[in-house]
């Protein structure tokens, strides 16, 4: 799954900040039993990457096999160098990248089921958003309809139930889907309106439903039905979780109007149940939720999350049956900002959260990556 860089400039904003916390609420949604609570989030160590490292996505197909990919040597707005790393049931090991020429990191990674395929996503030096699979050892370059051509972009990628994958993005300066089995891609008829933007998210059901999210919600079924969607005033969509078509869940963050500089975003939490969207309050309102996963059958399971008032640990939501509630991560030395979560899949399940050390893309960040078992 794929997740947003780094959010700029929140650690200087908490001097003489005030803002009142909401009180955890009852959600709206008709979701039923939420997982148990048996298990917790520790620290799995990470390979150190250049300074300004973070990791903005992970995908696991097992419990032997997950991949994170991430960018490292940022600084502020100068871009870096991509960064990956690969798991194998003991460690977490970095992958040689050095073949490829890319601006900035890698920014989505997809796993099929054990022992298939995995998919990346990133931008080369020539701005051309490349699709990468796994190749056992690193990332290589592979052939897609439209790749190199100008209205071609691509922004995250999913697993389908098949073995297949799903890429969402633009092409022809059209924004839709790209469909593929790793062998052969086509582009999914477009989206209606020609002004769509373009999708920063994709999301497979269990039951093999495909979303697109960000500052357009869709669900493609050989045709496209939008979801209406108003989002607030610089506000971003990090995560969707179709439970059903009149159940769904969205995650993300919004600064809203005016405020200091360096003024932290407040947590989006909401809920659709066919008709509208309702904001569900979270256990902490300052800071972002940066992701959501489902469990084994797509009903709510794990966010992840920043709280910025209690940044040394991450402040991850757990789905008890009716509310979503804190459950923390580990506390840190410095701060842990979670950038992408994903549920692993296989008997004994378990969870990893990825991110970096900073709120800023800054030195000294450093990779961070945490594990619930």
């Amino acid at each position: 799954m794929r997740r947003r860089a780094f959010v700029r400039g929140l650690a200087a904003a908490g001097a003489g900040l005030a803002v009142p916390l909401p009180s955890a609420g009852a959600a709206t949604g008709r979701t039923s039993a939420g997982p148990s609570a048996a298990g917790s989030w520790q620290e799995v160590p990470a390979p150190a990457g250049q300074a300004a490292a973070h990791l903005a996505a992970v995908a696991a197909a097992g419990p032997a096999a997950a991949w994170a990919v991430g960018e490292q040597g940022r600084n502020g707005g100068t871009l870096g160098t991509p960064i990956a790393l690969s798991w194998d049931g003991s460690a977490w090991s970095p992958t040689d990248l050095s073949h490829l020429t890319y601006s900035g990191g890698l920014r989505a990674v997809a796993a099929g089921p054990p022992g298939g395929a995995a998919w990346a996503h990133g931008t080369d030096t020539a701005g051309h958003d490349q699709l990468l699979a796994w190749d056992g050892t690193t990332w290589r370059e592979t052939e897609f309809p439209g790749r190199g051509e100008p209205g071609t972009r691509l922004t995250d990628v999913a697993s389908g139930t098949e073995g297949d994958f799903w890429v969402s993005g633009r092409h022809g300066d059209r924004a839709g889907l790209l469909h593929g089995d790793g062998r052969t891609w086509r582009w999914c008829s477009p989206l209606p309106d020609e002004a769509a933007p373009t999708p920063t998210g994709v999301h497979v059901t269990p039951g093999g439903d495909v979303w697109v999210f960000g500052d357009i919600i869709a669900r493609w079924d050989d045709a496209w039905t939008v979801v209406p969607r108003q989002l607030g005033i610089r506000a971003s969509v990090s995560g969707l979780l179709p439970v059903t078509h009149d159940d769904i869940w969205l995650t993300g963050f919004a600064y809203g109007v005016g405020g200091p500089p360096g003024k932290p975003p407040g947590v989006t939490l909401q809920h659709w149940d066919g008709a509208q969207w309702t904001d569900v309050k979270a256990p902490f309102g300052v800071g972002l939720l940066s992701g959501i996963v489902g469990d084994a059958d797509g009903r709510p399971d794990r966010i992840a999350g920043w709280d910025f008032w209690d940044q040394k640990r991450a402040h991850y939501l757990r789905w008890d049956g009716t509310a979503w509630v804190s459950e923390r991560g580990p506390e840190t030395a410095t701060t842990f900002m979670p950038e992408a979560l994903t549920r692993i899949p296989g008997p004994d399940g378990g969870y990893w959260s990825v991110g970096t050390t900073s709120s800023s893309p800054y030195p000294p960040a450093q990779l961070r990556i945490e594990r619930y078992a």
